[in-house]
């Protein structure tokens, strides 16, 4: 019963992150025909802020798709797609300084940043047996799976979490770092405020899906066990 009630703001929440989907594509795709004052591409400005931080041999590269801009921790490579990379566009140098806003992060051992790496492994393992546990558990009755699959699934909403103030401490880098160097003028830093706002709403919505999904596994498990 407990849980049932929980279905509302779970279903609410998933309509927000539909809608924080629709809103970043729309909000990359309005200021993507804006070009930046100083005619820079995504490229330029991320190799013009990673020079400046000292991480000189941080490559960068091209990689298909849309918004599928990301760095890499482990090879240590900046990867901007194509409409990012080749663009001079309002749009382009903020994701692309975003990206570049872990790299910072990487270098000087952000603490948020380096637990979120000390936890993939294991998320990565909780995450994709979590599902099986709890539907197993459901379907038979079986608390303990259903115990066993909400530490598990715990694990999952912690990692993403623990990703929200990783995101949001890059965009504020980023901002800092463009406005400063002259990345962009003071109104076009307006701009670039609602692409990593817009960005980084998706990873909001997400961890709210995710953390109301846990309280009703929490609710079955102890209402099951009264």
């Amino acid at each position: 019963m407990y849980s049932d009630i929980m279905l509302i703001p779970i279903l609410l929440a998933f309509g927000l992150s539909v809608w924080a989907q629709f809103r970043v594509k729309g909000t990359f795709n309005k200021w993507a025909k804006v070009e930046n004052s100083y005619g820079l591409t995504g490229h330029d400005a991320a190799r013009r802020m990673l020079d400046s931080n000292g991480l000189y041999n941080v490559p960068i590269e091209p990689v298909r798709g849309t918004l599928s801009d990301h760095y890499d921790p482990i090879k240590r490579v900046v990867r901007l797609s194509e409409p990012v990379y080749y663009e001079r566009t309002i749009s382009a140098v903020a994701v692309a300084c975003h990206e570049v806003g872990h790299a910072i992060q990487h270098k000087e051992s952000y603490p948020m940043l380096v637990l979120r790496h000390k936890m993939f492994p294991v998320v990565n393992f909780a995450s994709g047996i979590a599902p099986f546990l709890l539907l197993a558990g459901i379907i038979f009755q079986a608390f303990n799976l259903i115990g066993l699959g909400i530490i598990f699934f715990s694990a999952a909403v912690l990692f993403q979490l623990v990703t929200l103030p990783v995101e949001f401490n890059a965009s504020s880098r980023a901002r800092k770092i463009m406005l400063s160097q002259g990345y962009v003028t003071q109104n076009e830093e307006r701009g670039v405020g609602k692409v990593l706002n817009a960005a980084a709403l998706t990873y909001v919505a997400a961890a709210l899906i995710s953390l109301l999904e846990l309280i009703r596994y929490i609710l079955i498990f102890t209402s099951n066990r009264e």
